[in-house]
């Protein structure tokens, strides 16, 4: 465990002797279940240990919490980096079955969409666009589930950008893609827990070459953030061993619409031309096109 973790640990065994009986029942499922209790609402907390809601409530209040979502906060900054996958699938069989796996999953996507609309800074943001602009070379790298997210935006900001490099697994080392870079150039560095060693790493590296680096990640207290000019927060949280990337692909879908809104015109006459080669070349189908023409 960290310092956090243990933190909040040693609080709850020093106040132990103080609290009630039903608040001694929280604490001790805490210290046991920590990783669970972590994904619990207070309610659902009550229940598990045979008390209400607001014994749960008085109990937070009774660690210095000023509520009940501040300390399952807490838990969950001083877990959700140590979960490994197979406490992932107890957790997903917890909240999640296979009866409402659809309704549960979505739900809780929309939640992480809500609180990043909210927790994400709209200076940051902007602050981050012009240095896509003014960068002489980009390059993007999100490695494990992270690695459809560095290729998407990837994909789309090569289609409006010449100076675009997705960094990944190849025939080269990381470091070695990105050996050319300088003060110059912008690395933009997505990252979600279990964060990837290898993207702190990257990050890290251009970080000592003075590069501007932007961190796409969950939290300030992300290791990427600790390496960032910039960092965009989108929240990624799932009880599930399926990691949670709809808000950080919303994030990137407005990166990719405000950068387009600059280029329009480029845009506007690059799938022009994307549009022949595409017909040319028969990558989409085409059929209900030829029908129409004749």
């Amino acid at each position: 465990m960290d310092n956090n973790s243990k933190d909040l640990m040693r609080i709850i065994q020093q106040k132990f002797s103080r609290l009630s009986k039903g608040q001694k029942l929280i604490a001790e499922y805490i210290l046991k279940h920590y990783d669970k209790a972590a994904f619990m609402t207070a309610a659902k907390l009550g229940t598990s240990v045979g008390v209400s809601e607001s014994t749960v409530v008085r109990f937070a209040n009774e660690l210095g919490f000023s509520g009940y979502p501040n300390l399952q906060k807490s838990l969950q900054e001083m877990i959700k980096n140590k979960l490994t996958s197979v406490q992932r699938i107890e957790l997903s069989n917890d909240y999640i079955s296979q009866g409402n796996a659809l309704k549960g999953v979505l739900k809780a996507d929309m939640e992480n969409i809500r609180v990043t609309l909210e927790k994400i800074n709209h200076n940051t943001f902007d602050g981050v666009v012009n240095s896509i602009f003014e960068a002489r070379n980009i390059y993007i790298i999100g490695l494990r589930s992270s690695t459809a997210l560095a290729d998407f935006l990837g994909f789309y900001l090569n289609l409006i950008l010449d100076n675009v490099k997705v960094v990944g697994y190849g025939i080269s080392d990381i470091l070695e893609q990105m050996i050319n870079v300088n003060e110059n150039d912008l690395v933009i560095g997505i990252g979600f827990p279990r964060y990837a060693v290898k993207t702190i790493d990257a990050l890290t590296f251009a970080q000592n070459r003075n590069a501007k680096v932007v961190a796409l990640t969950d939290s300030l207290l992300s290791p990427l953030a600790a390496k960032a000019d910039y960092t965009l927060i989108a929240q990624s949280n799932m009880a599930s061993f399926v990691d949670s990337l709809v808000a950080p692909l919303s994030v990137i879908n407005a990166l990719i619409m405000a950068v387009g809104l600059r280029e329009k015109e480029k845009i506007s006459n690059t799938f022009s031309r994307l549009e022949h080669i595409w017909e040319e070349y028969q990558v989409y189908d085409y059929k209900d096109k030829d029908k129409d023409n004749q």
